[in-house]
């Protein structure tokens, strides 16, 4: 499963080696600077819209880039796993990241940057 931590100045998003595959992508690592707010969402699979690059199955997993109107997500979501957390970013390759999670509440709390 996806892991989001804070590592020294960095907020790094770990895939697992399925993920990796399934994303046609490996870790993302964007400056803790860079964020700019946080979400908890009720439905992360219903939180992604736009064309992807990676893997998606509507209404079980979607991991991989999203483009939707200009912006670009990176995603992690499986049905395992529908909450989720937005993570809202300024100045890197990504718009947004948005991660499924069993409490998002929780991640959002272990995390210092969100503090």
């Amino acid at each position: 499963m996806a892991e989001l931590t804070v590592q020294g100045d960095e907020l790094v998003l770990s895939l697992n080696d399925v993920e990796k595959l399934e994303a046609v992508h490996g870790e993302v690592r964007v400056p803790v600077s860079s964020v700019r707010g946080v979400e908890i969402l009720g439905d992360a699979l219903g939180a992604v819209h736009g064309i992807r690059t990676g893997t998606g199955i509507p209404g079980v997993l979607v991991v991989g880039t999203i483009r939707n109107r200009g912006s670009k997500a990176f995603v992690v979501v499986h049905h395992g796993h529908p909450r989720g957390i937005r993570v809202d970013l300024e100045g890197t390759d990504y718009d947004e990241l948005i991660v499924g999670c069993d409490d998002p509440e929780a991640l959002a709390a272990s995390l210092s940057i969100f503090r």
